[in-house]
């Protein structure tokens, strides 16, 4: 594995990574706050909530594999060389996990809460039904030869 080649720079990365990891957190909460406060999600987009389910689960299982898996990281060696680092740090899999997790708990208070006559639409839930379908087809493709890096590019955010 590769291993920077300054101190300063990797405690300087390690850092701001933990920042952003804190800032875009907190991000999260107000409205589950304010959720829970008034026992009411009326005037929350639905839509919103269901897209960034799907986003963040993108995210964390780009992330989440290729920090953890060996396989997925000797492919991404094998393409890219030995002598380039694995482009995910801890904190971005600490983030995308959270973010999965405060996101369910949002779906969770509109399922509970008053909502109202709000709906999530169905353009939304057509996008987010074709986007897992394209991602269960890429997993068949990938299957056969052990694409996974590949195949988690596929949930790679651009």
């Amino acid at each position: 594995m590769v291993s920077w080649n300054s101190v300063p720079l990797e405690i300087t990365y390690q850092v701001l990574g933990w920042i952003s990891f804190v800032a875009w957190s907190v991000s999260f909460y107000p409205q589950v706050i304010l959720n829970f406060r008034r026992k009411s999600v009326v005037g929350l987009n639905f839509d919103f909530v269901l897209l960034n389910l799907t986003k963040h689960s993108s995210y964390m299982i780009y992330n989440v594999v290729l920090f953890f898996s060996s396989t997925v990281q000797q492919q991404y060696f094998q393409k890219y060389g030995r002598d380039q680092m694995i482009p995910v740090a801890a904190n971005d899999v600490a983030f995308s996990m959270h973010a999965v997790l405060l996101t369910i708990i949002t779906l969770f208070q509109i399922a509970i809460y008053e909502r109202g006559v709000q709906k999530v639409s169905k353009i939304s839930m057509a996008i987010v039904s074709v986007v897992w379908l394209a991602a269960a087809v890429c997993f068949f493709v990938a299957l056969p030869n052990h694409s996974w890096l590949w195949l988690i590019n596929f949930f790679k955010p651009s």
